[in-house]
């Protein structure tokens, strides 16, 4: 039996409504907390869970047409 955790939210903590096991691979994941009802987006892999920092709206670089 594959062992599963439930993914906790980045910022406050708290368990969301999503679970991983140990063979799940997320890539570029939005996760949503009810809690503090903000979205991070996160990666996932063997059970480790690490969050991506996306560039400010105002940092980025302005698109060229």
């Amino acid at each position: 039996m594959k062992k599963t955790e439930w993914i906790l939210c980045p910022l406050c903590g708290n368990k969301t409504r999503n679970r991983v096991r140990e063979d799940t691979v997320l890539i570029n994941y939005p996760l949503y907390c009810p809690k503090c009802r903000q979205e991070t987006l996160i990666e996932a892999k063997n059970l480790q869970v690490t969050v991506i920092k996306e560039p400010d709206a105002l940092d980025a670089e302005p698109m060229k047409l």
